[in-house]
């Protein structure tokens, strides 16, 4: 029996005490999830992949996944560091869906990583369930995405009543901050962590479209001796395009320095100030707007995606590459000591002390709208929101 336990919105810890101890959850357990599992995972055959050749240059090259080269899936070079990788070959879906055809999987919340990992799973051939309070508003959600009560949508308790013998995060951060969280899993259980990097939504959309989303591994306690095995398995069976190993002390440190850093943070504060600089300099709002983000997530920053950083550079003009190349440097400068003193914060547990704080708030979700209305309204969004609708695909 599998449960996999979604506490991105968890209300209370009462429900689960059964396979946790403690209390004090709060609505910044985000991509907290957990799965337990009684089936032991099998090891695959490794495959070898080979790529056409690669050649620098913006209009011949073609991207780095067709470097030519011979290697093995589980060790790569990243950097001159060796890491071991894993990959969907590890778990062909004939293989996981063996493996847990006598198993359950039942997931509890169903916000963005609870249903895009559900349907997922569920679309993967394994047998899941949803737990959730009857007649919510997720639960509604659940039921249009197709859920049925009493079959496999059923009350949390309900859900929670079938757990078995792991318990697995999509994010380490009740785990690391136990002293807060109050979460302390029993000894006598495997604790292992899935963590995709993005948002539950890209998780289901890339899924759909035929990809997969990265995703890093973690064990935390390893009962079975087979825990890293079982991460592996779920990883690829919720969808992951490839798995790599962290700790879970890793994953919260660099997942919460990423979404207040260049993920979420500090994109929106570089582009406010670009933004405001130049409206101050007699810019339109439509040519600040376009200068500042629509070149850059239309244009440039799908080319880093594609191929990389310089990549990038070699398609732009020769004005635009000297500029680039000579001022990175002193935004680097500038912007390292606020990443390092963003990077203590999250060490000392600062950044958790506050987010627990203000997400366990009476008032959380009425507060959180008062934040995301004042940038919604800003005028570079709203000058956004016009840039946007005048693209051609949304003619």
């Amino acid at each position: 029996m599998i449960s996999l336990r979604v506490l991105r919105s968890l209300p209370s810890l009462p429900t689960i005490s059964q396979p946790i101890r403690g209390s004090g959850l709060s609505r910044t357990s985000y991509r907290h999830l957990s799965f337990f599992v009684k089936t032991p995972p099998t090891f695959f055959n490794h495959q070898i992949l080979k790529g056409g050749d690669f050649k620098l240059g913006c209009s011949t090259s073609k991207p780095p996944h067709s470097l030519s080269q011979v290697r093995t899936i589980k060790t790569l070079d990243f950097g001159g560091t060796k890491e071991k990788v894993y990959e969907r070959s590890d778990w062909p879906k004939e293989k996981y869906q063996e493996f847990f055809k006598n198993d359950t999987i039942a997931v509890i919340g169903y916000g963005p990583q609870g249903s895009g990992q559900a349907l997922n799973a569920k679309d993967n051939g394994l047998n899941v369930i949803v737990g959730l309070r009857e007649n919510g508003r997720s639960w509604n959600e659940a039921r249009k995405d197709g859920w049925e009560p009493g079959k496999n949508l059923f009350s949390i308790n309900e859900a929670v009543e079938k757990a078995g013998n792991t318990l697995y995060f999509s994010h380490g951060f009740s785990i690391v901050y136990n002293k807060e969280t109050k979460v302390i899993p029993p000894n006598d259980i495997d604790v292992i962590l899935v963590a995709p990097k993005g948002s539950g939504r890209t998780v289901r959309s890339l899924f759909l479209q035929g990809r997969g989303i990265n995703s890093s591994i973690a064990v935390h306690q390893d009962s079975s001796g087979k825990a890293k095995d079982k991460a592996v398995a779920l990883g690829v069976a919720i969808g992951s395009g490839y798995l790599y190993e962290t700790t879970f002390q890793k994953e919260v440190y660099s997942d919460l320095v990423g979404e207040r850093g260049v993920l979420m943070g500090a994109i929106q504060g570089l582009f406010l100030a670009q933004y405001e600089v130049l409206r101050a300099n007699g810019h339109s709002p439509s040519e600040a707007f376009n200068e500042t983000v629509e070149e850059a997530t239309q244009s440039l920053y799908p080319l880093i995606g594609e191929n990389g950083m310089d990549w990038m550079y070699s398609c732009c003009s020769t004005t635009a590459q000297r500029g680039a190349l000579d001022w990175y440097k002193p935004f680097h400068k500038v912007t390292k000591p606020v990443f390092e003193e963003l990077y203590k914060k999250v060490a000392d547990g600062s950044e958790t002390r506050r987010s627990l704080e203000k997400n366990s708030s009476p008032n959380y979700r009425e507060e959180l709208e008062v934040e995301l209305k004042e940038i919604k309204d800003s005028e570079i969004w709203t000058t956004g929101k016009v840039v946007r609708s005048l693209r051609p695909e949304r003619k």
